[in-house]
Parts: structure tokens; sequence; C-alpha cells
């Protein structure tokens, strides 16, 4: 992507208002906080004061409302306490620029560490910075700094005590997390009654699973209904796609595949009914029909095997869910539960200078950005200084508050500052000509804003900038400058904050795109690591089932990590390095499907009394051992080739032929070996076949060496096609990443017509999307 189009796009971004729901009690309840502080601050100490009190519990506010899914009172207390301290100490050494500059340095770089904590610690520490710019300009005296430092903390007490005393809809956030998780695979049954093969996105799951996440005391008030039917959710996945996927049995025509939509469709409506239930707090309400649709006897006579087996469980998690989001289970010891344990406040002070320790290298993007956001904070109050506008805090404030760790967020916030600042002191310069406003009318217009801020938050950022632009300058006035003194320097101000910022990324940028190859990597080998593990259990059926669990949300957790990569990669202005755009989709069709076929054999894992399958051991070990290796190629910009997999997989055919023409003393009880319905060994063995087909679809996406022409104008070179060769089995050459492929070859190259005697029939997998 060229610059011209990033900073279109970026901008574009920026300038966006969503349309979101809403939370007009929870705006109130904060801003009610802040005129509460502004009040007493004006009438104990007067409008400085009032100012510093205003700025504390604005911040406080603020740090609640961020990406937390309950309110924590906590969170206040910190953001208002760290405000404090930053400002007496900014306030002790500003009269001296060596020291102040220094101490602007280490909090600002420490700021720039925390975003390896998370979002909500990095914004928290990046507010506090950019608010201390301000609030170190309104003291005059070291007792007024301490004084003025009291009152932010008062604050943060203030914010806190009103989230204990008015909680407004207590669990709100989880019972929406989760039912939005359940109306994802309601969405999920209806769209595999279509395609067999449908995809889902497991972000609702990692969600609910999120705002699970309580602390001890927090767990003896959770509603029964949220304690135990997200992992019955999750259970049902894979399920679903066990029951309609061609490749468990259930042919695309006839009786089989319509009992298996009936059976797709009714579930589909038992989930929406229970998320509904779950959402409201109120009864579940099943239609009859879905209820007697799971419940006719009629699917045992249709369904055979798997498809057979995925029914009944089907049944079985969707009475779960409907108990549990009714509220009849007692909210007793949950499974997974410990993992699930939020640390306290004093608990998360050693997860987050981990957190920090870990990020610092020269290649982190984390590092990168402390670095950046440093050198701009630093450049910009020099500068400020040096401009005779006056306000120099204006530029490394605009810095701090726009400056993210990738360049997409960086960009459009830097664009939507600017427009949201023209915007807000536009009107907030209109109300001030029109009204002849004083202390308590500038006053009462700053918490206007600051509840409007609260309320637009969520709906972009050029909304929330114009907001903060209108808040600053009533609070401002209220302390007795005039908007004539404050509007000129602070859009000139705003300006060049905005270009230092731009102007950081682009001289000391971390692309996202190089490190696109390391994301697939790391996805590749979770997801290799989750298969192993699921072969494993077949092997030992009594191994403990947290294994294949633990898989799964690392899996997951690359998996949202590769996505976030791509989505950043597509707004930079760099070209591909080693992983162009058709080669990463086709590369994440193929981890994918490798992924799938896992949670295929996750939904049939066998009882802990299970026969065990010795052969799945063997094979899990070379499939772990492979896909890590196979990381490294790609990371090494090689084509990983899958030797041993397929080796290993013949090894376990020859034995299983072995096995079947070993005599056996049959009973008239029995049936004949010939009759016999398929052993668990040929469902795992076929489920490898599938893993290996999916590996092999890896390698050739990331083949994209172009074949040499020979004399006859063709690209055969003599030697034999493979996953790391630059021709096909039959001669013919490969497409590169550059030459989009004519779908039909495509689909003939990624299904072929043979198939192992341990492949089973093969799934339809969606075309690779052609480039234009």
């Amino acid at each position: 992507m060229s610059w011209f189009r990033a900073l279109k796009e970026t901008g574009r971004s920026g300038l966006t208002v969503e349309r979101k729901r809403l939370e007009p009690l929870v705006a109130v309840r904060a801003a009610a906080g802040l005129s509460i502080m502004i009040a007493f601050g004006l009438l104990a100490f007067g409008p400085l004061v009032a100012a510093s009190s205003a700025f504390g519990a604005f911040q406080a506010a603020m740090a609640t409302f961020q990406r937390s899914w309950r309110p924590r009172p906590e969170l206040a207390l910190v953001s208002g306490t760290t405000l404090a301290v930053s400002t007496f100490l900014g306030y002790v050494t500003i009269s001296h620029l060596p020291l102040f500059l220094a101490l602007l340095m280490v909090w600002t770089f420490l700021a720039g560490l925390a975003w390896a904590a998370g979002p909500t610690t990095g914004l928290i520490a990046s507010t506090n910075v950019a608010i201390m710019l301000i609030t170190v300009t309104l003291p005059t005296s070291v007792a007024q700094a301490a004084g003025h430092g009291l009152m932010m903390i008062a604050g943060g007490l203030v914010q806190a005590a009103l989230i204990v005393l008015f909680p407004v809809r207590r669990w709100g956030a989880q019972r929406d997390a989760l039912a939005d998780a359940l109306a994802a695979e309601a969405d999920y049954a209806r769209r595999l009654r279509h395609d067999p093969v449908a995809g889902f996105d497991p972000e609702p799951l990692m969600a609910a699973r999120d705002a699970a996440r309580l602390t001890a005391r927090q767990a003896r008030t959770r509603p029964a209904e949220l304690g135990g039917s997200r992992l019955t959710a999750e259970r049902i996945r894979p399920v679903l796609a066990s029951l309609a996927d061609p490749a468990m049995g259930v042919a695309t025509v006839g009786p089989a595949r319509d009992r298996v939509r009936e059976l797709l469709a009714a579930a589909a409506t038992v989930l929406d009914a229970s998320a509904s239930a779950i959402r409201h707090g109120r009864e579940v309400d099943v239609p009859p029909a879905a209820l007697a649709a799971l419940r006719t006897p009629d699917t045992g006579a249709i369904l055979q095997g798997p498809p057979a087996r995925a029914a009944t469980r089907l049944g079985t998690l969707l009475q779960d869910v409907v108990e549990t989001a009714g509220g009849s289970h007692s909210d007793g010891p949950r499974p997974h539960a410990r993992s699930l344990q939020r640390p306290s406040l004093l608990g998360l002070v050693p997860v987050t200078l981990r957190a920090m320790r870990a990020e610092l290298g020269r290649d982190s993007p984390i590092t990168r950005h402390a670095a950046r956001i440093t050198a701009v904070a630093v450049a910009g109050y020099l500068a400020g200084k040096a401009l005779p506008l006056g306000h120099g805090y204006w530029a490394p404030l605009t810095a701090v508050m726009i400056m993210r760790p990738d360049f997409s967020q960086t960009y459009s916030r830097a664009v939507a500052r600017f427009g949201g600042t023209l915007i807000g002191i536009a009107l907030a310069t209109g109300i001030l000509q029109v009204a002849d406003s004083g202390t308590y009318l500038s006053g009462a217009l700053a918490v206007l804003s600051a509840g409007l801020l609260y309320l637009l938050m969520r709906t972009g950022q050029v909304a929330a900038q114009a907001c903060v632009a209108a808040y600053v300058v009533f609070l401002l006035g209220m302390g007795g400058e005039a908007w004539t003194q404050t509007v000129p320097e602070r859009l000139l101000l705003t300006l060049v904050g905005g270009l230092l910022a731009m102007l950081a990324y682009a001289v000391y940028p971390a692309w996202e795109t190089p490190r696109l190859r390391t994301r697939l990597a790391d996805w590749l080998a979770a997801t290799g690591a989750y298969a192993a593990a699921v072969f494993d259990r077949y092997a030992d059926p009594a191994r403990p089932a947290d294994e294949v669990r633990a898989a799964l949300l690392a899996s997951r957790g690359a998996r949202a990590a590769w996505h976030t990569a791509v989505a950043r990669a597509g707004d930079e202005p760099v070209r591909h390095r080693g992983l162009s755009r058709t080669a990463a989709e086709e590369a994440e069709d193929a981890v994918a499907h490798l992924g799938r076929v896992a949670m295929l054999l996750e939904a049939h894992l066998p009882d802990r009394d299970a026969l065990p399958t010795p052969a799945a051991a063997r094979f899990a070990g070379t499939l772990n051992t492979t896909t890590e290796r196979g990381a490294r190629a790609v990371r090494e910009r090689r084509v990983p080739h899958w030797d041993e997999v397929r080796k290993a997989l013949a090894a376990w055919d020859k034995e299983a032929v072995r096995t079947q023409d070993a005599p056996e003393q049959v009973t008239p009880e029995q049936p004949a070996p010939e009759q016999a319905a398929p052993g668990p060994d040929a469902f795992v063995r076929r489920g490898a076949g599938l893993l290996l087909k999916a590996l092999d679809e890896l390698s050739e996406a990331l083949d994209t060496q172009v074949p040499p022409m020979t004399v006859n104008g063709t690209g055969e070179t003599g030697g034999s096609g493979g996953s790391g060769g630059t021709s096909s089995t039959d001669g013919t050459p490969k497409n590169t990443d550059d030459e989009p492929r004519h779908p039909q070859e495509s689909a003939t190259r990624r299904h072929p017509p043979d198939r192992t005697a341990s492949s089973g029939p093969e799934p339809r997998r969606r075309q690779p999307r052609q480039q234009p």
C-alpha cells in the first residue's frame, strides 16, 4: 500500500463515527462524580483547586471506562493516586528544566512500556502523563501542589465510591459476552445448514472467557447462569461442525443430510432462546417444535457412526445449556475455575512488571513505541517552550494522547485529534461568545462536556476528541483563562504535536508486515500442538482433559495474534517482505483447515474407560515435532516439508492392514469382521489423513518460487513435484502469488481426485480468494 492510500484509509478511519449501544446511566454516574468534585473545590478552595480535582475525577472515570468486563473501583483509585504523584513531582521539578525533562522521559518511557500489560494499563498510564503536563501548571507553591494532589486522590475516591454504591446493570457485561457467544454459535449452526464446512470466528468465545475472569470475592456473588454455560457452549461448537461436515460420514444429499439440517435448525433455535434468557436474566422460552426435533427417536435409524454420536451429544449439551441458562444449577466450583481467577490489584503489579521486562528489546514493538513516545514528548515540550505562543504543553499532550504501538491507530487518532479539536473548540467558542459565562457556568459546561465524552466514547475518536477539547476549554475558563488566550495556540500546538507523532512513526517504525511470517509460524506451531494433544487423548483416553483445553486456548491466542497482525499490515505503507497477500490468505486457509480437522477429532474424544489407540501416540509425537520444525522453516522463509508425517501415517496404515488381516475368533453373537462397523482406529486415521492434506496445502501456499522456463516454454524440469518443488506432478508449473490461479485449477489442486486408504471422504473447502 502506498503512503497516500495509507494516509487516506487511516484518516477516514479516524473520522468515522460508528453506531454503538450507549450507556447513559454509566455516563451520568461518572459525570456526577466529576460535578461533586468541582462543586466542592469551588466552594472550599477556589477555581484552581477545583480544576485540579476535576482533572483527577475526570481521569479516574476515564480509567473505569477502559476495556474491563466489570468496573473495578481500584482502577479509579490507582488512576487518581498516580496522577497526584505525577503532578506533585512534576511541580517540584518544573522550575529546573533538566530535572523536569528527566522526569518526563522516565514517566513517558514507563507509560510506553505499560502497553505490554494490555491496552487498559497502557491507556491509563499514557493519559496520566498527558494530564500531568496540564496540572503541573496550576499550583503556585509546593504546599499547593500537595493540596492539589490530595484533591486528585479525593476525585478517584469519589468515583470509586459511586461505582460501589450505584452499580449500573451488575454483571451486564458478562451476560452480554456469554449471550453473544451463544448467539454466534446459533448463527454458526444456521450457516452449517447451507455450507457444511462454514468457518467460525472464535472471538465471541474468547470474549466470554475473558469476561469470566473474576476475583474470589466476585465469584461468590456471580449469578448461577453465568457459571457453567460458557464451557458447555465451547463444547457445542466442535459437535456442530462434526455433525455437519461430510468428512464425518453424512452425504451432501439424502435423508441423512435432511435430518442433519433439521437438527442444526433446532440447535440454532435453542441457542438463541438461551442467549436471550441470559442477556435479560429471565426464564428460557424454547419453542416446542425445536425440542421435539431434538428428541425424535428417528435419529438413530437415519444417522450411523460419528454423526449419530454427534447428534446424541448435541442434544445432551443443549439440554445442559437450557438448564444452566435458567439458573437451576448451583454456583459451586466449576471446571477450570482456577485458571480463570483474576489476580487482585496488588497481584497485578508483578504481572505488569514481568510483561514490561519481557518486552525490553530493540526489536520489540512495545520498546520501540516507548522510545518514540519519549522522544516526541520531550521534543514537543521543548518546541512548545520555544514557540512564542504560551501553553506549550499542548504539543506533547497531543502527541502522548494519540500515539499507539501500531501505525494505523497512531495516524487515525492524529487525524481524529485535530478534527475533533477543531469541532470542540468551535462549539465551545460559540457558546462562550453567546453566553457571558462565569466560573460556575463554565464548570457546569465542563461537566456537560465530560458527560458527553463518557456517553459517546465508544462511537469514535473524532466525537471523543471534540468533547475533550470542549471540556478543557471550559475547565480552564473556569480557572480564569479566557477562550481567546487558549484557542489559537491550542490549535497550532495540537497540529504540531500530531505532526511530531506521525513523523516519529515514519522515522522509527514498528511495521507488522515483516513479522507476518513469525505470526503465521506461531499459529502453525500452536495448532500443531493442539492436534497432537487430541491424538494423545486417543492414544491414552485417561490423560487429563486440561491438556487439550490448554492447547486449544493457545491456538486461539495465536490465531487472534495472526489476524490482528494481518489487519494492521493491511493499512501499512510497506511492500510485502516474503509473504504476499495471496500467500497469506491461502496459508491462513490451510492452517485454519488444520485446526478444523483437530476440532472434528476433538468432538469425538473417547471416554476415560475406552480402549486406547497406541499408534496415535507415535503419530502425535511426529506431528508435534514436525510442525515445530515447519514453523521454524516458515520463520526462515523456507517451504516446510512433511515427509515424516507422511511416513508415520503410512506406517500406521500398514499396521492397521496387518491387524485386519490377522485371523480372529468370531462368535455367533459377533458380526463377521468384514461386516463390522469401522472402529475408532479407522476414524482417527482418517482424521490424520485430512491433517496431512492441510499441511500439504500450507506448503503449496508458501511455495512462491517461480519455476524455470524450458525450451518448449513450459515449467517442466524433469523432477517430481512435491510440497516444496516448482512443478506439479503432471509437469504443469505451479502458479506464484503474483499470478491468480484459475478457480477450477485451484479447486483441483486443493482436492485431488485420488485418495489414500486412510484419508476418507474429503470435506469441501471454500475457494481461495482471487486477487484482482
